[in-house]
């Protein structure tokens, strides 16, 4: 039995506020545009969540604590496992900045069908909203295509 896989850690984390509305992050890049929640790659040997405050200081100018993991979404590509720890919180401060990496602003969940969004957030955000699942996982099926599950 084989114990050991290269992996790939990541995160994402949704930030809400007192008035009902999320922070999201209108992603630029030709392989993966559109909106999605800021977040990024766990480093070797850093901590999920320190990572996490990390990668939303560099996309947002914000300072998050109290946070609270919802989920996780995993794909394995070419032997390689991806896995994306999934978070939110509504403790924040800080004044909200855009970085290289897109715009960030803060919308209402009901206008998010106005916005073009990264591939699958449609999916990946029902983790964040709901307490019914919190995995959502991609498997190849036996004719070589991605098929997704909500766990």
């Amino acid at each position: 039995m084989r114990h050991r896989e290269t992996v790939v850690l990541m995160n994402m984390c949704m930030i809400f506020n007192q008035n009902g509305e999320i922070l999201v992050l209108n992603k630029k890049g030709k392989a993966w545009s559109g909106l999605t929640f800021p977040g990024g790659h766990i480093e070797p040997g850093e901590s999920f969540i320190k990572s996490t405050i990390r990668e939303i200081k560099e996309e947002t100018n914000l300072t998050i604590w109290n946070l609270k993991i919802c989920g996780t979404k995993q794909w394995t590509q070419d032997g390689i496992r991806y896995v994306v720890i999934l978070y939110k919180t509504d403790a924040f401060a800080g004044e909200l900045k855009s970085s290289s990496e897109g715009e960030v602003f803060w919308i209402k969940k009901e206008e998010l069908a106005k916005y073009e969004l990264t591939p699958d957030f449609d999916r990946t955000i029902n983790l964040f909203l709901e307490d019914k699942k919190t995995e959502h996982i991609y498997e190849l099926n036996e004719n070589q295509e991605w098929e997704d599950f909500l766990l």
